[in-house]
């Protein structure tokens, strides 16, 4: 396996392709926020021994490719980011600055899906969707 991991009885590649959205599908995920937060997912995957490898963060959206371990079941590891990352969010912004006024940050559900030999097709769609995203918002500035 060309990108397997190891533990100690294990050796394992298993890598998904994540989506998520904040509560109404807010535009929230901008500036301090967006850096905030890129941060936290990073410290919350290591608490499930996982890592991002590809990650863009839209103000309306989260999307990753993420490699989880065999031993944690995804939906375990998609609600630990999502329900952490939002307690982090009303702890140091507050509902009100972002104009939610219950206690979730994220709306209920989320895509996930395996990525398999896809892999490669999965790392170039986030970067081209992060790309095409920053030079639309120079085009909205100019």
């Amino acid at each position: 396996m060309r990108d397997s991991k190891k533990s100690n009885h294990t050796e394992w590649e298993c890598k998904y392709r994540a989506v998520f959205i904040p509560k109404y599908r807010k535009q929230v995920i901008y500036g301090r926020t967006r850096d905030d937060l890129g941060q936290v997912f990073k410290r919350l995957v290591l608490q499930k021994e996982s890592e991002i490898e590809e990650g863009y963060l839209a103000p309306d959206y989260v999307h990753m490719l993420i490699a989880i371990p065999p031993k944690y079941a995804v939906s375990q590891a998609v609600r630990c980011i999502k329900g952490k990352s939002g307690i982090h969010i009303a702890r140091t912004y507050g509902w009100s600055g972002l104009g939610m006024s219950k206690a979730k940050a994220s709306a209920r559900g989320y895509f996930v899906s395996t990525v398999g030999r896809d892999e490669q097709r999965v790392r170039k769609y986030i970067v081209a969707h992060e790309a095409e995203d920053r030079r639309a918002e120079q085009l909205k500035l100019g």
